[in-house]
């Protein structure tokens, strides 16, 4: 189990950010993974995170158990658990620096959706709703979940579509991540990333994930989301910036003769 001061701190502000995502603050999974990213190896941070995330989705699972749309979830279940399967394939041949760089994107691009707004109108368009559009968006969200528990943004532009209110949109990627999790797990053992440090870590984490999503539960009901997101989205463009920075000169210092 790591013992190092600087990957506690990271892990513990993770798992709380992670713990506001499952709350229903949708986006902070990216962050969390990007600050966790930044101390350790991505393929080893999403295997930390892993078990942190199926304890926290039965914590939200039970906030949001009346809250959810089923006929979303029957529609992109398939699309996701073929994503999942993808990412899995790739991960073996798929370097650490890369990695970043994805997660550095994925983050950028996410922070850079949400400030200017275009989700929103991307999920008013008519090729981004429906039902194959629901299993290509489930195969994306997948497919980044697998790869880096980067699945929101792809959930979130369909399930704007869908004309859902808050608590049941909350409740539908609740549920919906939930499933992937699920589907994650063997893949991931399979990989050889949930190994002995890898649960003792998720362990000792594990109190600080509850509280974090029971909080997270509890804000998403009572705070008004437009200041908290901004803070939010300026710490996502630069974690975003600094691992694709990172990503980027591990590349070159490993092409360089």
């Amino acid at each position: 189990m790591p013992d190092d001061a600087l990957f506690w701190s990271a892990a513990s502000l993770a798992t709380i950010l992670v713990g506001l995502a499952k709350g229903g603050f949708a986006g902070l999974v990216i962050l969390g993974m990007s600050i966790l990213s930044l101390v350790m190896a991505p393929a080893r941070a999403a295997a930390i995170m892993l078990p942190i995330l199926i304890l926290q989705d039965v914590v939200s699972l039970w906030a949001y158990r009346r809250d959810y749309d089923s006929k979303s979830l029957r529609i992109l279940a398939p699309g996701a658990f073929l994503g999942v399967a993808l990412g899995a394939a790739t991960a073996a041949y798929v370097s650490d620096a890369a990695i970043r760089i994805v997660i550095g994107v994925i983050a950028l691009a996410f922070a850079v959706n949400a400030l200017a707004g275009f989700g929103p109108r991307l999920a008013r368009t008519r090729w981004a709703s429906g039902p194959v559009a629901g299993a290509v968006w489930g195969a994306l969200s997948g497919f980044a979940s697998q790869v880096s528990h980067a699945g929101g943004p792809p959930l979130q532009i369909w399930i704007l579509s869908r004309g859902l209110s808050r608590d049941a949109m909350a409740g539908t990627a609740a549920w919906y991540f939930a499933i992937v999790n699920l589907m994650k797990a063997p893949f991931f053992a399979g990989l050889g990333l949930l190994d002995r440090q890898t649960l003792l870590a998720a362990l000792v984490l594990a109190p600080l994930a509850v509280a974090a999503t029971l909080f997270g539960v509890w804000l998403v009901r009572r705070l008004p989301p437009d200041r908290f997101f901004g803070v939010i989205y300026s710490l996502m463009l630069v974690t975003g910036a600094k691992l694709v920075y990172d990503g980027g000169h591990m590349l070159m210092r490993g092409a360089a003769p």
